[in-house]
């Protein structure tokens, strides 16, 4: 869960294996939970309500905080992985955001719970406080049908909601908006290829400063081979692995942590790969 203040506003990233909370250069406490939450007093912290409690010690603690007190912070902002096609901007997270949050669960099933979980930690913590949502997938709905639509039964799509998303939106977002002015031109008149790469890897056709493809998909296992998701291959390949046995939740772990660079080298990011 990396976490930044900047000003008065508390930034908050949740996911489903570690939490992380970093403030400037001062300090940096990460771990995985529920297993050990790293600090110099080697705390251990069993879920997200906590490691917040903990982050909340930090922000006020007299030899490493930058607050005197919490009541100076006056909002908080979350990435949130997945907003299904209801959510295209930044937006204030009130109920109705939460139950879309919830909504889609089953697109986001290892971090849309934790950033809902996160969210209501922050309620809880930071009461009358308001939390505003930054969406994973806001930046790709501007995508055309032709480029999100699957050829498959389009009845997949309307009942299911079986599309392309698209994923690292803030990312290729930040990038589309620091190339046009590294360029000096305006966005509109921009033709932009961005990339995102680390142990998880994306590109995105950003055209006028919108997108009108990217590589992830219904979740962010399609598209390249990353540190440890396979990426592209063909489907006929996963019913050929369920054939020999393979469960849904083993394809699940196998394509999502034991593919990509790990699964034929035995290394888990582009970091490492350009060292050897």
């Amino acid at each position: 869960m990396p976490a930044v203040l900047h000003s008065n506003s508390l930034c908050l990233t949740w996911n489903t294996e570690r939490t992380r909370f970093l403030q400037a250069d001062r300090w940096n406490v990460w771990g995985p939970i529920p297993r050990t939450f790293k600090s110099e007093g080697g705390i251990r912290i069993a879920d997200h309500a906590g490691a917040l409690a903990e982050i909340c010690k930090k922000l006020i603690d007299p030899s490493v905080g930058v607050l005197k007190e919490l009541s100076e912070v006056s909002a908080i902002g979350h990435r949130v992985l997945h907003g299904g096609e209801k959510i295209t901007e930044p937006v204030l997270v009130d109920q109705k955001v939460k139950d879309i949050i919830r909504e889609c669960f089953p697109l986001g099933p290892l971090h849309n719970p934790a950033n809902l979980t996160g969210i209501e930690a922050c309620e809880k913590e930071f009461p009358g406080v308001p939390n505003v949502g930054v969406f994973d997938t806001q930046f790709h709905q501007t995508m055309p049908p032709e480029a999100y639509l699957y050829a498959i039964p389009y009845e997949y799509y309307k009942k299911y909601g079986i599309r392309k998303y698209g994923f690292h939106g803030t990312s290729h977002h930040y990038v589309t908006l620091s190339t046009a002015e590294f360029l000096g031109k305006k966005l509109e008149d921009t033709t932009i290829i961005t990339c995102h790469l680390g142990n998880g890897c994306s590109m995105a056709a950003v055209k006028n400063g919108k997108v009108i493809d990217t590589t992830m998909g219904l979740t962010p296992l399609e598209g390249l081979m990353m540190g440890t998701r396979c990426g592209d291959m063909d489907p006929a390949a996963v019913i050929r692995l369920a054939e020999l046995g393979l469960s849904p939740k083993e394809l699940d772990k196998t394509l999502n942590k034991k593919s990509g660079l790990y699964g034929i080298g035995g290394i888990n990011s582009l970091r490492h790969g350009f060292q050897v």
